[in-house]
């Protein structure tokens, strides 16, 4: 069956017996929430900032979007303290069912609560929202179309004007040949969180590049097993593509957002305190359990902001 990029991925990824619908993440690539407690510690940082800036509200949201197997909130709800925990209102976005042994308080739900106000987070959320695949040809760009079974392309028909606009502003195609993933429906959802924020910060954590350097040939990349595989839309793999979030950005300024910071995974967690400095030698004769529970600790950060792995991820924060 030959189908758009978009429609395949849509039918491989969340059809029915789809890929997340039937299979857990961290059984093919590793992320940061899987990485370490780490990252929640962060994110548990980041929403008592957000408490701070909004007075202790009595009820605060905590919204984790793609949630996956609801790694991210466990920890943070076993790290809060009871006087932040007890007011927190926490929410699982996922299509996928919910996970055992998850906490009784955790809605876990399979679309976006109708008002936030706290903390959303994102995380690897945007780079598995289906989209259309566009080429360059001499006559002007056109979709690429794709074989469901065995991943084979043609070219199909021109674009729509809305996406045509979106390439021409976000991913000019320079010559024949060049492609580019059409990230408009990303744009659209990342908006659909930001008109929900009624007070708050919204943020989006994934693979990124932004408009002055675009692939020239895209990013569409398949994930089986812990393994990159060749992006067949059978539903046997993930599916996932760069996201262009300086576009999600523009979006989200749209949809409200009053306060726009675009940013690597290195520098926002480094400004939180994760530098993934080794413990001084000395420890280890005076303290040689503590040495080694601060050099583990140093490697876990270390691998959250090593710019050629997880702390290359483009960060995006926005608030209300």
């Amino acid at each position: 069956m030959w189908l758009t990029w978009r429609a395949a991925t849509e039918r491989a990824l969340y059809g029915e017996e789809g890929f997340y619908l039937r299979e857990r993440p961290s059984g093919h690539f590793r992320t940061s929430v899987g990485a370490s407690a780490v990252f929640a510690e962060a994110v548990l940082t980041l929403l008592a900032e957000v408490d701070c800036d909004l007075g202790s509200p009595e009820w605060l949201d905590l919204v984790d979007i793609g949630s996956g197997e609801g790694v991210l909130v466990r920890r943070v709800l076993d790290l809060a303290e009871p006087a932040l925990r007890d007011r927190l209102r926490v929410t699982c976005v996922d299509l996928s069912p919910r996970p055992p042994g998850l906490p009784d308080e955790v809605e876990w739900r399979r679309c976006l609560p109708s008002s936030i106000t706290g903390l959303a987070v994102a995380n690897e959320w945007l780079d598995n929202i289906p989209l259309d695949v566009a080429e360059q040809t001499s006559g002007g760009p056109r979709l690429v179309m794709v074989n469901t079974r065995t991943g084979e392309e043609r070219l199909g028909g021109p674009l729509r004007p809305a996406d045509r606009e979106w390439l021409d502003r976000w991913w000019p195609l320079p010559h024949v040949g060049t492609r580019a993933e059409i990230g408009r429906p990303r744009d659209d959802a990342w908006a659909s969180v930001l008109v929900r924020l009624a007070r708050g910060r919204a943020i989006a954590v994934d693979y990124a590049h932004p408009v002055d350097n675009r692939p020239l040939c895209g990013t569409l990349t398949g994930y089986r097993d812990g393994a990159v595989v060749a992006p067949v839309p059978d539903g046997t793999c993930d599916i996932t593509a760069h996201v262009a979030l300086d576009a999600c950005a523009e979006a989200g300024r749209r949809a409200g957002a009053i306060s726009t910071t675009l940013s690597t995974q290195r520098d926002m967690l480094r400004a939180l305190g994760l530098t993934g400095a080794r413990p001084p030698v000395d420890l280890a004769r005076t303290d040689p359990r503590g040495y080694v529970r601060a050099l583990s600790r140093a490697s876990e950060e270390g691998e959250l902001i090593d710019p050629a792995g997880l702390g290359g991820f483009g960060w995006l924060s926005q608030s209300r």
